[in-house]
């Protein structure tokens, strides 16, 4: 049990979310409970991940949730094992959080993007369809962003478009994406920075200048595609190709990998199979398991394009995953890992009090804002 990479997650605790501060020590070897010396309260070595409170052992959990994630229907595990159904599914929400708190934490900071490809997968759902929309960065082969919605209209694209902007410095960036004009619109509205002039009102935003934009557009006869057109809706034919170029794999510009990653999650989130039997009922199942296909893409698989050969060592390959291409992390992780991980909630802001701070609080101000 190590004490100097936990940290306190009481929300009311002026320590919590920093490690290495001295103020974590052991309550209970056995029970694994720490225990906080600055709000003096306990908890469990599992608090913040997908095993707190469960009864199960961790390891039955983590095979069953492998197996969700690589395409297995509920309702096979549910026989195999004997488990209620109700029992798999609060697993399968309990994963979908986790991995949606650990995309938010980590891979949800600003990064060259370069190259950026993005699309939406028409999925049915029991009673209606909805749209799911994804994003993901060509060179590394990082899924970046993923919006679930019941239509396909400008909020949709407006969101997804958001979280790209999370992950995006402010470089240059080429974004591909089908003919729905949609994202024009969201790009340009999203892509602006607010310039402050002191003035009272609402600030001027100034687009980014090295933005640029590229649509692939097909026509289909027949389900079969006899015509393509690409456009550089902004930006010059030099720029574009000079950011193409920065991306592994030779050609013109297309949406192929957005396209390749759209046939992972129909692979692995049975709800998204073409002509299945494994229709999900709610909007938020189709949004947790896209979080977890997603988050297990990134950080457990790894893939084929990805891959670097050690000339030393005979031609030996390393294999590598989106999160180590993108040096997010510098091993492949398991399931386990993915579930067990501690993420760490916001610094602790202290209140406005009015007057003068007290000697007690101007102590914790010097400790802990520092």
């Amino acid at each position: 049990m190590d004490l100097t990479s936990t940290f306190c997650p009481n929300l009311d605790c002026p320590a919590r979310g920093q490690t290495g501060q001295g103020n974590i020590g052991l309550h209970s070897r056995k029970d694994r409970r720490f225990r906080c010396r600055q709000c003096r309260k306990t908890f469990a070595a599992t608090q913040g991940t997908a095993f707190f409170r469960l009864r199960t052992p961790a390891e039955t959990v983590t095979l069953v949730v492998t197996l969700i994630a690589h395409g297995c229907p509920l309702q096979a595990i549910v026989v195999a094992f004997g488990f209620d159904e109700r029992t798999v599914a609060d697993w399968l929400t309990r994963a979908g959080r986790q991995s949606q708190a650990v995309h938010e934490h980590v891979v949800q900071t600003p990064r060259d993007l370069g190259q950026v490809q993005a699309d939406e997968i028409r999925v049915k759902k029991q009673g209606g369809i909805v749209w799911m929309a994804l994003a993901m960065m060509v060179s590394t082969r990082l899924w970046l962003a993923g919006e679930v919605s019941e239509h396909r209209d400008l909020p949709l694209i407006r969101r997804l478009i958001e979280q790209v902007r999370t992950c995006a410095l402010k470089r240059a960036i080429l974004v591909c994406t089908d003919g729905l004009c949609t994202y024009i619109r969201a790009l340009r509205e999203t892509f602006r920075d607010a310039v402050r002039t002191g003035k009272r009102g609402r600030p001027r935003l100034r687009p980014w200048k090295r933005l640029l934009i590229a649509q692939v557009v097909k026509r289909y006869e027949r389900r079969r595609v006899v015509e393509v057109e690409r456009r550089i809706v902004q930006g010059s034919a030099a720029q574009v190709e000079k950011l193409r170029h920065r991306s592994p794999g030779d050609g013109v510009i297309n949406t192929a990998y957005i396209e390749r990653l759209n046939a992972t999650f129909r692979e692995r989130l049975s709800s998204l199979t073409r002509r299945g039997r494994a229709l999900a009922r709610q909007t938020c199942t189709l949004q947790l398991g896209m979080y977890l296909i997603g988050t297990v893409y990134n950080f457990c698989t790894p893939h084929a394009s990805l891959r670097l050969t050690k000339t030393a060592a005979g031609g030996a390959c390393v294999e590598r995953t989106p999160a180590m291409a993108a040096r997010i992390t510098d091993h492949g992780w398991s399931v386990r890992e993915l579930l067990s991980f501690h993420v760490p909630p916001p610094r602790w802001t202290p209140p406005k009090p009015r007057g003068r701070h007290s000697q007690a609080l101007q102590r914790l101000l010097e400790r802990w804002c520092s």
